[in-house]
């Protein structure tokens, strides 16, 4: 394959059920779905873990979450474990920045020739209370969000407009001044994360009593396991919303999707302006999900497809276009991308990598391919980990009962079939592919440990549940309020 450019566009909490180009029945992303057109989405594409800081650990390593350590929003990237840029910079490679990183500072060595506009975590140490998983900590503000869901902007908003504007300049100046080797872009946009205020001219796209009620959602029909139950009292909605907090919830999230495609959109135009289109690839994708109100649960934080499931796009030279695949992937499979395609081979230690290169992939389908996820973090009592295979889906707890969904059958993940005794070599299947990667227990007790001594360096449980929580990461020059 060719050596060229390469352009990563990632968002926040975009769930791979709201793209048009995806199926969804009302959500409009038309840009994303032209590059979908000229190139290959991937239908079963998940993040490493449902939440930002340890998802986006593993999108710039390549490497597991418990083979890293960053376990939650606590303990964010800091450069001490190699990522695809500081492999780029290595081999005499161009690698920016523009907008949302989520890692610790701006002045760690994270693998980037510049950050522009960079969003990093909350004082150099994140979220604390998220760190807390004894069932104690609760997020205050997370109700708020949907409560005041609706026509308007937020400081989430305006840093997008700024990421595109700062990401389309930068794209000029790439062209007007050649680099000697293949540059690689790196494009994080904030929406759809909340807060839930949706500029008007696209809340209005989506009227709230036209919107569709989320998928079992009531009271009486929503899944009553534990570590969903977990989520929804961690986040304060085990009360479940009022309907007009639902809709218009709803409405602000599929508009604020549209927001995100049309700044996605002006950055692939200017591509096409400046010339670049043809010697640039170009990988969309998300962090991780979105349940929007699936079982009474909203946010991230769980295994649900929504949640866990992220959109993946690549299109450019060498992919074939308005391909779909099945092939399980994950964030892990960017690493050996990025090095693929810019042409760098591969080294003895890549091997150990668990990602293959998405163009790969793309040429050659694998329909048995595993996709592995753990979560460690915040609304969690306890370790969570989810193997997908075929279109079995096996979710396994510690010390709470495991999950197994055929999602051709039952996409929606309705039918637990865990404690069918026609299913159980299936459970042991699935179960020992898990033992196969990681011993849960074990991990479990690992993060555990490694949070405890955090928080105890931070004035220990009581300290940090006094000073509670800041809510969504602020933006560069906002100052967090905690409460």
């Amino acid at each position: 394959m060719k050596p060229q450019n390469l352009l990563i566009i990632m968002s926040d909490q975009h769930t791979r059920k709201a793209l048009g180009c995806y199926g969804h029945p009302l959500v409009k992303t038309p840009n994303l779905d032209r590059l979908a057109a000229r190139g290959t989405l991937f239908k079963n594409a998940y993040c490493n873990s449902p939440i930002c800081v340890p998802a986006r650990a593993s999108f710039a390593t390549g490497r597991y979450v418990h083979d890293i350590g960053y376990w939650d929003n606590a303990r964010p990237y800091e450069g001490s474990v190699p990522s695809w840029g500081h492999r780029l910079a290595y081999h005499g490679h161009n690698v920016e920045s523009v907008g949302k990183l989520h890692y610790r500072s701006e002045q760690d060595p994270t693998g980037f020739d510049k950050q522009h506009i960079p969003m990093h975590v909350v004082g150099g140490a994140g979220d604390l209370l998220g760190s807390l998983r004894d069932g104690t900590a609760l997020h205050s503000k997370y109700r708020g969000y949907h409560d005041d869901a609706g026509a308007g902007e937020s400081g989430y908003t305006e840093y997008d407009r700024n990421i595109t504007a700062n990401a389309t300049e930068w794209i000029k100046n790439k062209a007007s001044h050649p680099d000697d080797k293949p540059w690689v872009g790196f494009v994080s946009l904030v929406c759809p994360h909340p807060p839930l205020q949706c500029p008007p001219e696209f809340y209005d796209m989506y009227l709230p009593n036209d919107m569709p009620w989320p998928t079992h959602h009531d009271v009486g029909e929503r899944s009553e396991h534990p570590a969903i139950k977990d989520v929804r009292i961690y986040h304060g909605i085990d009360e479940p919303l009022s309907d007009d907090a639902v809709r218009r919830s709803v409405s602000a999230y599929f508009g604020l999707c549209s927001y995100l495609d049309s700044n996605v959109g002006k950055i692939l135009d200017v591509l096409d302006e400046v010339g670049l289109t043809d010697t640039t690839r170009v990988i969309y994708t998300s962090d991780h999900g979105e349940t929007n109100g699936k079982h009474g649960v909203w946010g991230k934080c769980n295994m649900f497809e929504e949640a866990v499931g992220v959109p993946m796009i690549v299109a450019g030279d060498s992919v074939p276009e308005g391909q779909v695949l099945d092939t399980s992937i994950t964030l892990v499979d960017i690493y050996p991308t990025v090095m693929d395609g810019v042409g760098i081979e591969q080294e003895q230690d890549d091997f150990c990598f668990p990602g293959t290169s998405l163009f790969e992939l793309a040429n050659g389908a694998d329909p048995d391919r595993i996709a592995f996820a753990e979560f460690h973090a915040a609304a969690s009592n306890t370790g969570s980990f989810m193997i997908r295979k075929g279109s079995l889906k096996y979710v396994h707890y510690v010390g709470y009962p495991d999950q197994l969904f055929d999602l051709i059958n039952d996409p929606e993940e309705i039918n637990d079939l865990s404690a069918g005794p026609q299913h159980q070599r299936m459970m042991q299947e699935m179960k020992g592919i898990l033992l196969s990667i990681v011993d849960p227990v074990r991990l479990d007790a690992l993060a555990k440990a490694d949070q405890a001594s955090r928080i105890a360096a931070h004035g220990g449980r009581e300290a940090i549940l006094k000073k509670g929580t800041f809510g969504a990461t602020p933006t560069p020059g906002e100052t967090a309020v905690f409460n």
